[in-house]
């Protein structure tokens, strides 16, 4: 399976960095996170644990969020940094993986080599977003310094918007009725690879010899336990109903037939090779990496029927953790940062545009970019998640903590649903989330943003069930994703940029308005 070639590279520099990443954890195969632990762990028998070893990952405060007005001119070098700020903290990631040892034999040792240092990398590229704002006219926000400081995290999965800084907490968001303890009785029996005992009171998990730190068996959940119609995240609502603008225009784009992948986000960080950290699918859209500009875009081929869509529509690889050596076992993005094993290319990938309940929509402007879900989810909380997991058969039953395993005959189901209300003047914003907003529980836009088409994808996959035996889950599937958030289901996430041209944009909206199913 191939990958598409960028602009530009700097090939030497990529592999020196892989390589590098590759030594720090172990040479010969890439070993991460070998296991977790319950931030919960009081047996007295681990209080001669080093505190260090009872860190999954690093939480650390999401700049970008904060930084709701920042100025035109100051838009390349803020994103830029920010891109370094992801990339700090997956060095950091890889540091905690590989010096378990060192963790186990000094309590100061995450703090002292690994938290300390990467809050002074923070504080440099903190300041230079500052520098940037000012450098314009704008007005930097007064707190950012404060965001420098990251933390230790547990395994288990946070209920609120624990570490972003902002406050907010979403409550008892609990999707499907399941227990969504993820730190608790997770012992996996993982190979002790740090030289240490791996046994802390049920505490901590293995890799499940994936050499990926995750997905864990309490990742999944069997989709017959699922309570139907009991997701009750804010987010991700479809604005579609009975009444209002009732008809729908669906994009027939493929299934990414010409293996157009790459690990970059046009969107989040724009000129920065490996922004995502993770590889995407590509459907729609035949040029789009890191260094394409709104006029390659429009210029691009496209594997959407319609010509005159060439929207790009992306989303996180799924892959089967089976052992594989895909194109990019090697490179930053995948296997060096944790992406491990067969990309599982979709068998379906429906996306459609939709009405809203309350009324008509209007045009989407050329070059809108919309992202739903959020690639940080396990670190950031549940403001931000939204897309979710069910089978064919039983999509009244939907998930978003967690992967679904479905029964004999039924297909994994990806679900994202994405934001229909727009600002009315703004293709994008400097989070890349303020510029769009989710239908209110009634239908509405509120703010007097305008009701727009709902972009909604449906993307179904064969995947092998995976089995859960003894607190083990073998031969597990899971989303790529940035390789601090462990692979959490939680991460999942879907990208847009309206690249329709003017008439095919009018009849999308005279379909949907009139009642109307096209294509």
């Amino acid at each position: 399976m191939g990958r598409n070639t960028r602009k530009r590279r700097t090939p030497l520099a990529t592999k020196a960095i892989a390589a590098s990443a590759a030594l720090a954890l172990g040479g010969g195969g890439l070993i991460w996170a070998n296991f977790y632990a319950s931030a919960h762990e009081e047996n007295s028998a681990n209080q001669t644990k080093s505190a260090g070893a009872q860190i999954a990952t690093i939480q650390c405060p999401d700049v970008g969020q904060k930084l709701t007005d920042v100025p035109d001119g100051a838009r390349q070098g803020v994103d830029k940094e920010l891109a370094n700020l992801d990339k700090q903290i997956t060095e950091a990631y890889t540091r905690l993986a590989s010096t378990r040892q060192a963790q186990a034999g000094d309590a100061g040792f995450v703090n002292n080599a690994i938290l300390g240092p990467l809050k002074s990398k923070r504080t440099a590229a903190i300041d230079r977003i500052g520098i940037n704002i000012r450098r314009v006219g704008g007005n930097a926000p007064g707190n950012l310094e404060q965001l420098a400081e990251c933390q230790g995290m547990g395994a288990e999965q946070p209920q609120t918007n624990d570490g972003n800084g902002d406050g907010q907490n979403n409550g008892d968001q609990n999707q499907d009725g399941q227990d969504q303890n993820q730190g608790g009785d997770q012992n996996q029996g993982g190979q002790d690879q740090g030289g240490q005992d791996q046994n802390q009171g049920g505490g901590q998990v293995g890799d499940n010899g994936n050499g990926a730190a995750g997905p864990v068996a309490a990742d999944f959940v069997n989709i017959n336990d699922v309570q139907p119609n009991s997701r009750n995240l804010p987010n991700g609502l479809a604005a579609n109903g009975d009444s209002g603008s009732t008809g729908s225009f669906t994009a027939e784009c493929g299934v990414n037939e010409n293996n157009l992948f790459n690990s970059d986000n046009l969107i989040v960080a724009p000129g920065v090779d490996n922004g995502a950290h993770h590889t995407h699918d590509y459907v729609g859209n035949q040029d789009n990496d890191a260094f394409s500009s709104d006029q390659d875009l429009a210029n691009a081929g496209t594997s959407c029927q319609n010509q005159g869509d060439k929207s790009t529509y992306y989303w996180p690889v799924l892959r089967l953790q089976d052992g594989t050596q895909e194109f990019d076992n090697g490179d930053l993005g995948g296997g060096a940062e944790g992406n491990v094993g067969k990309i599982l290319k979709a068998s379906q990938a429906e996306i459609k545009f939709v009405g809203n309940k309350k009324g008509d929509v209007v045009a989407m402007p050329k070059f809108l970019r919309v992202i739903t879900g959020d690639a940080k989810a396990f670190t950031n909380g549940l403001k931000n998640a939204n897309t979710s997991f069910s089978c064919t058969g039983f999509e009244d039953r939907q998930v978003t903590e967690q992967y679904v395993i479905c029964p004999q005959g039924s297909q994994v189901v990806r679900t994202s649903n994405f934001q229909s209300c727009w600002d009315g003047q703004n293709i994008d914003s400097a989070n890349h989330r303020d510029h769009v907003a989710f239908v209110q529980q009634d239908g509405s836009c509120a703010n007097g943003f305008k009701a727009i088409p709902q972009l909604q994808i449906r993307l179904v996959y064969d995947v092998p069930a995976p089995t859960v035996e003894n607190g083990q889950v073998k031969a597990p599937y899971a989303v790529d994703g940035f390789p601090e958030q462990l692979h959490k289901p939680i991460t999942d996430h879907n990208d847009f940029i309206n690249v329709m041209d003017e008439n095919l944009m009018n009849k999308v909206v005279q379909c949907i308005n009139s009642g109307q199913d096209c294509k």
